[in-house]
């Protein structure tokens, strides 16, 4: 009984349209992305819906994860979308006015998300961040910052602010294999990677 679970999940169809994938990348099954790119060595848990979504390189999205999706306009008497130009599933629309349900949300590189977390559209998450379970996230969450609870608030950062502004110079993530494969064994600590780097002539 313990493994069903685990069996159903892989037995869910998994649906991928318009979207692009760089270099090993991995989507577990019963994933729904839309309108979605993901850049090299990111993957996405099982279960996960995704949709009109750029995602960095190197990151970790567990399963059961819901990033952007449609909006509706609460500043209109209305939400529903037959009082906006465009399609809807009710096929039916009573104005032409223009509203714009599918904001962008970005994902930067080297982020963990973790299990249950959602995502607003259009938000905005940075390099380095890590989101805590079951989080909700309704704000922009800058670099190498630690986020958790619903709503979701920030609990710490990961680093001094001078590390972080070390790591995003150097952007590690834009490494190509060489250079990974050559600072790899120092990822264990910030401070050794970007001493290594330095000494060997990075800028």
């Amino acid at each position: 009984m313990y493994y069903l679970p685990k069996i159903f999940k892989r037995l869910r169809f998994t649906s991928i349209k318009h979207c692009s994938f760089q270099k090993q990348v991995k989507i577990f099954g019963g994933s729904q992305l839309l309108n979605v790119e993901v850049g090299r060595y990111s993957y996405i848990g099982y279960n996960a819906t995704i949709i009109n979504a750029s995602i960095g390189s190197f990151c970790s999205i567990a399963g059961d994860c819901i990033i952007g999706g449609g909006e509706h306009p609460s500043a209109f008497v209305s939400t529903s979308p037959v009082f906006y130009k465009g399609s809807n599933a009710l096929k039916r629309n009573f104005s032409n006015k223009e509203f714009n349900p599918y904001k962008r949300t970005v994902i930067g590189n080297d982020v963990w998300i973790a299990n249950g977390v959602k995502i607003k559209s259009g938000i905005s998450v940075s390099d380095g961040a890590v989101i805590g379970m079951g989080a909700v996230v309704t704000k922009n969450i800058g670099p190498y910052e630690i986020w958790g609870g619903n709503p979701a608030r920030l609990i710490r950062k990961r680093f001094s602010d001078e590390m972080i502004e070390e790591l995003m110079r150097i952007g590690w993530w834009n490494w190509d294999e060489k250079e990974l494969l050559k600072y790899g064994n120092d990822f264990f600590d910030p401070e050794v990677l970007i001493n290594h780097y330095k000494l060997s002539g990075g800028s």
